[in-house]
């Protein structure tokens, strides 16, 4: 019996790697069949379509990064210690991005929304399904904490909507400027969000 190709998830590991650092727009097949080490051909055997392998690679990239999200924000921690362990997280998948290609690459979600907001493609809609599924991860941490004690938030889904439009747009300063310190401000500016100033909570 012969070795199971693995061409196909080097497909995707190759789709992820080149989408996480150029346009999606300027990436095409022969490129990424070209990185993953495949021939062309091969390449559609495993997907109809460069549309089909974004897909997958967002899905596998949120499945990753959904799973970090619960692990730290479902910590028996107080919402403050959760929320900075969600932004130096945050922050340190940039700077090793910085170590690895010398740049922030940003965040792989904000780059393909920016490039397909005007579309009306599957992409769009399942980035617009993974931000909601990111406030909710974010709302049901911030109604945890206000359900263990004092100091609830009075508008829980808007105060997560807030803190995940912080998260990308600081992300996408520090792609801009090329600077990871871009998001060391997160955690003050997320506590006066949930008006917690001073960083306490009672869970």
């Amino acid at each position: 019996m012969g070795r199971k190709s693995d061409a196909g998830d080097r497909i995707l590991e190759a789709g992820a790697k080149l989408f996480g650092q150029r346009s999606y727009a300027a990436i095409g097949v022969a490129e990424i069949s070209a990185e993953a080490g495949v021939p062309k051909g091969s390449f559609y055997y495993f997907y109809p379509s460069k549309l089909d392998l974004a897909l997958a690679v967002v899905n596998r990239h949120w499945e990753r990064q959904r799973a970090e999200w619960l692990r730290i924000l479902t910590a028996p921690d107080s919402l403050p210690d959760r929320l900075r362990a969600l932004f130096i997280s945050t922050r340190e998948v940039q700077r090793q991005a910085v170590d690895g290609t010398g740049r922030v690459v940003g965040c792989l979600f904000g780059n393909l929304a920016l490039e397909v907001s005007a579309q009306d493609d599957p992409v769009r809609a399942r980035l617009q399904e993974i931000f909601e599924e990111q406030i909710d991860i974010v709302e049901d941490a911030i109604r945890a904490a206000g359900e263990a004690g004092p100091g609830s938030v009075t508008a829980p889904r808007e105060a997560a909507k807030a803190i995940v439009a912080q998260i990308e747009g600081m992300v996408l300063f520090a792609k801009l400027f090329n600077d990871p310190g871009q998001l060391d401000q997160l955690w003050q500016n997320s506590m006066r969000l949930l008006g917690l100033e001073n960083g306490r909570s009672a869970a």
